[in-house]
């Protein structure tokens, strides 16, 4: 049987005005709770989350976003949790087509179809994909699988290595194996990749994402591989450092050994375009191993964790669903 209840995570940064459209939609999902993270906001977030029958976890000081999602996910206890950005907007189906993926054997989690939108509103949405699933090449850098294609071309059900951070649906037994003590989210990481790292972990411990084109949502993604040059410096350094923490935590040696040509090629092209072209990137390493203790104890409790359920899985580099004829 599918969880008896969903939790809908959505966390706000001062973005109640998003929270007035993306609210109405996850509300009438069946069977689910809709639960706000007031991320120690100063607009009217709480005042529109109530309105619209969402329970607030109020956060007296601005955390990170992997902070924030921790503290909301140990303020709650959904069977299966939906971890949704104020930026999303839910098809009225959207649940009755991704919670019962979560019966399939071996699934433990849901990536969507989301489609970009320039705005919260029904006619700023574009038939254009913002993405099927996250994906991680041979290089470890991470990706979206599609964006930019036509909404149409990703159709099919298929296994991906995970679902984007900005709407994804867990079951809550997964995020609870991935748990660093009270960390579903690596607080290191603060930000970016620590969706596509906590997918990592999922998939190291066993359990697969499918993708599922019937559960729809739309996105207005504030950064995207178009737009990487219009973020700050310091967020371009923390998507640099972030990716060295997820191999030093998640990889293996024998994979490491398997793909060291493309890797070392890759490593190389890095740190000469650090050092010609973006030399606040540079700080990246020394962040890296700054972090590298944590990381490593991270790994540690990880690889327990692997052990006990009688083995390590294979990380499925470059997994991506087909593209429709």
């Amino acid at each position: 049987m599918s969880p008896a209840r969903t939790t809908i995570l959505v966390l706000s940064v001062d973005e109640a005005h998003r929270l007035e459209h993306s609210l109405p939609a996850a509300a009438v999902q069946p069977d689910a709770e809709v639960v706000v993270i007031d991320n120690a906001c100063t607009d009217t977030t709480r005042t529109v989350a109530e309105r619209h029958g969402a329970r607030v976890v109020a956060l007296s000081q601005r955390r990170s976003y992997a902070a924030a999602i921790n503290a909301g996910l140990a303020a709650t206890d959904g069977e299966a949790v939906l971890l949704l950005n104020a930026d999303c907007v839910l098809d009225a189906g959207f649940l009755a087509a991704a919670r019962p993926q979560l019966d399939r054997p071996g699934i433990g989690s849901v990536a969507p179809r989301l489609v970009r939108a320039t705005g919260m509103t029904e006619a700023e949405r574009l038939e254009v994909l913002d993405t099927a699933a996250m994906a991680i090449d041979r290089r470890r850098k991470n990706g979206l699988v599609g964006h930019g294609e036509p909404m149409a071309r990703r159709a099919r059900r298929a296994p991906v290595f995970g679902g984007d951070g900005a709407c994804v649906l867990y079951r809550r037994e997964v995020l609870d194996a991935c748990a660093v003590g009270a960390e579903v989210l690596d607080e290191d990481m603060e930000l970016w990749a620590s969706d596509v790292d906590l997918a990592w972990r999922a998939q190291l411990l066993g359990y697969g994402c499918t993708y599922e084109p019937a559960a729809l949502a739309w996105h207005v993604r504030f950064y995207s591989p178009t737009t990487r040059s219009q973020i700050s410096p310091a967020h371009r350094t923390l998507q640099f450092r972030n990716r060295l923490l997820m191999i030093a935590k998640n990889d293996s040696a024998r994979s490491l050994a398997r793909d060291l040509p493309r890797l070392l090629l890759y490593e190389v092209l890095a740190l000469g375009y650090a050092v010609l072209r973006e030399r606040h990137l540079l700080r990246g390493y020394r962040d890296a191993y700054r972090l590298l203790p944590g990381a490593r104890r991270r790994r540690a409790v990880l690889r327990a964790r692997m052990a006990e359920r009688g083995g390590a899985a294979a990380a499925p580099f470059g997994l991506e669903p087909p593209v429709s004829p």
